[in-house]
């Protein structure tokens, strides 16, 4: 055996003992013709049951959620229980758009809600993305999508005094995401009330590359590199605003939104929101390569006994270059909708970044909006849930590959080299 394919074989995916024997069980049952139904149609028909609608509006995003089912049937080796818990995750988000197009119809104006001047954190994964959202985030002015809110955007009556049930929900997925994948945690925080990337909304759209977070889906992937995601990036903005709407008794806030999935479609994001205002963040690419490869590689092993660790660090690797390329183009068209903010920097003085960020965007820095933002960073320490540790060669990736490939980005905003740095 090579060496490196004894390193493609040392990534093995942690299973539970109970998950294991649940999946014996669905293997025997497979053999007999019985497993989770992926078919579109069937999904589609699942969710019209589960919610008593039918009309789903436009229905465009069948050829995406079509494409996509027949990748995670014929390409993903889903084990039985990442088949049922991807079924489920699917007829949820069919479930969402249905319930959403009965309040559109019944209320236009949802439609109407302004959303101005979003501010917007870019930049590549595992860069401080989510340690600057949830900072900003906490200051009570501004509005923020929580986890809870991306797993259903769509508030429904519930007795007072009592925990809104998309929160208990969304606990409960974090339980189960924290039995079957503990180290996940170390990877990514993930929290059922904290700040969430809404790159989950586009997700509604079936127009975004969560799919391939989750899964190796090649042939889905393929056909979404060809896709215009214009359509996406307009649901996301409609569902935005049916949140906002929900909570009308508040007065509008301003949107922080973060999704480094971003950097690659800047130019449909000012399309939808002229006046975004664009955070983008900074460190070395050799640390954020390698640390994006670990967590895509746990992700995968959720759903699947089979992980290529290699073939999921080349396959990113790729993306992560064209879209900091992608973005640079946009820039020179917007350049003054963009703050550049050193990963560095904010590790060693996050709030002299947040006041930088402030005057920017135009916004007072408010003793309030400080307080809560300390309070916030005392919650939320680094390696809270523990360190995270991981190689390049871990994932097939070199130092000289990553330096030749991210150059031109790498020197134009100066990034420094970790373990140079001052």
């Amino acid at each position: 055996m090579t060496s490196s394919a004894k390193l493609r074989t040392n990534f093995r995916p942690y299973r539970p003992k109970f998950i294991a024997a649940l999946n014996g069980v669905g293997r025997l049952l497979e053999t007999l013709g019985l497993r989770a139904n992926l078919d579109a149609d069937s999904l589609i028909a699942a969710a019209r049951r589960k919610t008593g609608l039918q009309d789903f509006g436009d229905e465009s995003f069948r050829s995406g959620l079509e494409v996509l089912t027949k990748s995670l049937d014929r390409e993903a080796h889903l084990h039985p229980a990442g088949r049922l818990i991807m079924r489920q995750r699917l007829i949820g988000l069919l479930a969402v758009r249905l319930k959403a197009q009965a309040l559109f119809a019944r209320h236009p104006e949802i439609r109407q809600q302004p959303i101005e001047a979003p501010l917007v954190i870019v930049g590549l994964q595992r860069t401080g993305t989510t340690m600057l959202h949830r900072l900003l985030a906490a200051d009570p002015r501004m509005r923020a999508m929580r986890s809870y809110e991306a797993m259903n955007p769509i508030s429904e009556e519930y007795p007072a005094n009592t925990v809104d049930p998309r929160l208990k929900s969304t606990r409960m997925a974090e339980k189960a995401l924290r039995y079957m994948a503990p180290e996940f945690f170390a990877i990514h925080p993930v929290d059922a009330a904290a700040p969430e990337e809404e790159i989950l909304l586009l997700d509604y759209a079936f127009l975004s590359d969560v799919a391939e977070s989750l899964a190796d889906v090649p042939s889905y992937a393929a056909w979404l590199e060809q896709q215009d995601l214009t359509p996406a990036y307009e649901y996301m903005k409609a569902l935005l605003q049916l949140m906002q709407w929900q909570q009308s008794q508040r007065p509008v806030q301003r949107w922080v939104l973060k999704t480094p999935a971003h950097l690659g479609h800047l130019d449909i994001l000012f399309k939808v929101f002229p006046d975004a205002k664009i955070i983008q963040t900074h460190r070395d690419p050799a640390r954020t390569s390698a640390s994006y490869s670990s967590m895509i590689a746990h992700g995968h092993g959720v759903f699947t006994d089979e992980v290529d660790a290699f073939a999921v660090a080349a396959h990113w690797h790729r993306k992560c270059v064209n879209m900091v390329e992608a973005a640079l183009r946009v820039r020179a068209e917007h350049p003054d909708a963009f703050i550049d903010v050193s990963y560095y920097d904010v590790i060693k003085n996050p709030m002299a970044q947040v006041q930088r960020i402030y005057a920017f965007a135009g916004i007072e820095l408010t003793a309030e909006a400080v307080a809560a933002m300390e309070a916030t960073r005392r919650e939320n320490p680094q390696n809270k849930h523990g360190v995270h540790s991981y190689k390049l060669e871990d994932f097939g990736l070199s130092l000289a590959q990553i330096r030749r490939d991210y150059g031109p980005y790498s020197q134009f905003f100066a990034i420094p080299e970790e373990g140079k740095t001052s």
